[in-house]
């Protein structure tokens, strides 16, 4: 991931706090059959391993989780809040008019070993833990133990489990932090327009934590 500066961030708990809360990611693979891509639920063990450990299942019938069978490696990419920024909102534009749309976002990359998990009670444990994951905000949540219990084994029978150590990590967040202090605030202003039709009030909050209550967070590691 092509990664400035500005844009990189390097702490654990805010990487992992993007993935608790938009917890469905790409997993992508590389092997005999090329590359593979499927969307899955995951869940971060924030206290497992230096970075942390993701699990999720998959459809048997997906013939993906083969080929993680023997992968050295695979990517899990988390997409955050995401949201379109118009020149317009920038005063540099009547100045000098050098000036183009792009794109903020915040994203976190996962890199490590899958490991292909089949055994019984360590998927229901996984079914248990990502249904309340979700349903624990609900009024009445509902657990998989209301559902009959011939029913859930079955289907338990058709997915496997994934396992991924994470070996290594990388977060971005692009909050228009590379532009001048009055084009962030001209962004702010824009994306808080109730009439604008880009308006994007959580990317505003972003945008204002990052540019002006944070400051720009460096780094160190190494780009990809």
């Amino acid at each position: 991931m092509y990664l400035p500066a500005a844009f990189h961030e390097t702490r654990i708990e805010v990487m992992h706090g993007l993935m608790r809360s938009h917890p469905l990611a790409m997993l992508i693979t590389g092997g005999e059959r090329g590359l593979d891509a499927s969307p899955l639920p995951f869940l971060i063990h924030a206290g497992e391993g230096e970075f942390g450990t993701l699990r999720a299942h998959m459809a048997r019938a997906n013939p993906h989780w083969q080929a993680l069978q023997d992968a050295p490696e695979c990517l899990v990419v988390f997409q955050g809040e995401q949201g379109y920024v118009t020149p317009s909102w920038y005063p540099t534009k009547q100045a000098t008019h050098k000036v183009v749309p792009t794109w903020n976002y915040a994203t976190v990359h996962a890199w490590g070993r899958p490991r292909v998990i089949e055994e019984a009670l360590w998927l229901r444990q996984l079914l248990e833990d990502l249904t309340r994951a979700q349903e624990g905000r609900r009024a009445q949540p509902w657990n998989v133990g209301e559902a009959p219990a011939d029913f859930i084994e079955a289907q338990m029978r058709a997915i496997i489990g994934i396992e991924i150590s994470i070996g290594r990590i990388e977060g971005k967040w692009k909050m228009s932090q590379n532009r001048p202090a009055a084009d962030q605030a001209g962004v702010v202003a824009g994306l808080r327009a109730g009439d604008d039709v880009h308006r994007n009030a959580v990317m505003a909050e972003m945008v204002a934590d990052r540019c002006f209550t944070q400051g720009p967070v460096g780094s160190t590691m190494p780009k990809r």
